[in-house]
């Protein structure tokens, strides 16, 4: 999927890298060519999950692309309603068409592989998902409340209270400006 970039000379504005400090791009087993960047094929075995999530990320991103390009070739193709088009354009938008489709099958299938062996490597969690995130009408499970210290209870106390006054300090403020409106209101339709 990437392709070699021709290096500029030096006279155009660019240096060229030295071939030892240029980056490598390093293969992942079942995962094809990885982004430059990526660790040694040594430390291919200590991958997190969170990168390889990353990686599935990008993939996604891949996958939106690919597909957004052949909905832009399918609306540039004319319908075949009676205008002959050449043959070429016909030939070389198909072969557009069937490239895209063929990456997105590899992209599909490495996107699968990624999650497999993020499946793979995150199953000795404590929590599954369906623990994390309550689905709604399910019941909420009750939450164990440990005792706590009696100066955060204190605390929390007096937080609580602040926080009760505030709300009907706001309260009484609204109340105010309502009334207000309500009066300015009033004094302009008797105006008119």
């Amino acid at each position: 999927m990437s392709a070699s970039v021709p290096q500029k000379g030096m006279g155009q504005g660019m240096p060229v890298m030295p071939p030892q400090q240029q980056p490598q791009a390093h293969m992942i087993p079942g995962l094809g060519t990885a982004q430059p960047g990526m660790p040694p094929q040594g430390a291919l075995r200590e991958i997190s999950p969170v990168y390889l999530c990353r990686i599935g990320q990008e993939t996604v991103q891949d996958i939106v692309t690919r597909t957004v390009e052949i909905f832009q070739i399918a609306r540039a193709t004319q319908l075949p309603n009676g205008v002959t088009q050449s043959q070429a354009a016909y030939q070389d938008r198909f072969g557009k068409l069937q490239d895209h489709l063929r990456q997105l099958t590899l992209l599909f299938r490495k996107l699968r592989l990624l999650y497999e062996r993020c499946v793979e490597m995150t199953t000795d969690l404590q929590e599954s998902p369906a623990e994390l995130v309550p689905y709604v009408g399910d019941e909420i499970a009750p939450v164990r409340v440990e005792p706590c210290n009696p100066a955060v209870i204190k605390e929390r106390q007096e937080v609580h209270e602040k926080v009760r006054q505030k709300n009907q300090e706001m309260k009484v403020i609204m109340d105010q400006m309502r009334n207000l409106l309500w009066d300015i209101n009033a004094m302009l339709t008797m105006r008119k």
